[in-house]
């Protein structure tokens, strides 16, 4: 995580002051891109859930409740992980295949059906997706397999 910026440097040059809030600007940006991320996140599991619960009963497991998001903060530029806990160990198998198990990768899916609804998500925090939003929007339209336009 960074930390707090410093104070804003004040300096005078004949009689004009300087400032600069390079750091603050960062820290700000920083925060912002965590935030899209947290609820990006927020989102790609709900729809894994309801997925999840929709295509299975009870006797094959409960992986949707060992479904979670982790937002890396501590690296330059934060980034996000949505995956399953070790406590939902087949779900992993369910997800991705294995030998005895067939690939549902319902996680996989829930992302790919969504990308239009995370642009729009993460636009709210970062102005300029605005415009990739409203180009994904429109290609969605002529495009459907483009952007998981609703129905």
């Amino acid at each position: 995580m960074m930390s707090v910026p410093k104070s804003v440097i004040k300096f005078d040059k004949n009689g004009i002051k300087y400032e600069s809030n390079v750091e603050k600007c960062q820290y700000t940006i920083h925060e912002l891109i965590s935030a899209a991320l947290r609820d990006t996140g927020k989102f790609i599991c709900k729809k894994f859930k309801a997925s999840y619960y929709s295509n299975f009963n009870k006797s094959k497991g409960n992986v949707g409740k060992y479904t979670q998001y982790w937002v890396k903060k501590k690296q330059k530029t934060p980034s996000l992980e949505v995956g399953i806990k070790p406590n939902g160990f087949y779900g992993g198998f369910q997800e991705v295949g294995s030998s005895k198990t067939k690939k549902y990768g319902l996680l996989s899916s829930a992302v790919q059906d969504n990308v239009a609804e995370i642009v729009k998500i993460q636009s709210q925090y970062l102005s300029s997706l605005e415009d990739e939003a409203k180009a994904l929007a429109i290609a969605s339209k002529d495009y459907p397999e483009v952007g998981g336009a609703d129905d």
